[in-house]
This record gives C-alpha cells, structure tokens and sequence, in this order.
C-alpha cells in the first residue's frame, strides 16, 4: 500500500510539474490550468491519506525521525 500511494504521489506531481513548465510559456490556457488545480488537488488528498498512515513526507518545519524507522535499502531482502 505504502509504495502503490508513493507511486500516484509521485505521479501526479510530476504532471504538476509538466503542467507548470507548459503554463511558463501559455500562461492564458485556462484547461492547462484547470488541469494543473486537479493535480494539485489530487496531490493534496494523496499526500494527506499517506501521512495519516506512514507518517510525513517532508519536515515542513518540524523536526521528526521517523523516516529513520523504516528499513534502510541494504536491509530490505530480496
């Protein structure tokens, strides 16, 4: 569940990062941004959903360890 939520996280900002590098050069699309404000939507609820269970994604200014917690890459067996 964990990585299957990292995915659309990931996958939604990297649409909002297309989007913002199209609304650079054709800042008056109005469906490139309306598009942009779904994914950003999208974004918000997906990242609210993944902290409620493993926790942040980023410090936002607080100071946590838990990313500490989770298995390192040379501990995870294969």
């Amino acid at each position: 569940m964990k990585e299957k939520l990292l995915k659309r996280l990931s996958a939604a900002q990297f649409a909002m990062y297309e989007l913002r590098l199209f609304l650079d050069t054709h800042k008056d699309n109005k469906e490139a941004l309306q598009m942009y404000d779904k994914y950003q939507s999208k974004y918000d609820v997906l990242k609210k959903e993944y902290e409620q269970q493993f926790g942040p994604l980023t410090l936002n200014g607080l100071n946590s360890d838990e990313w500490l917690k989770d298995p390192w890459p040379w501990e995870v067996e294969k």
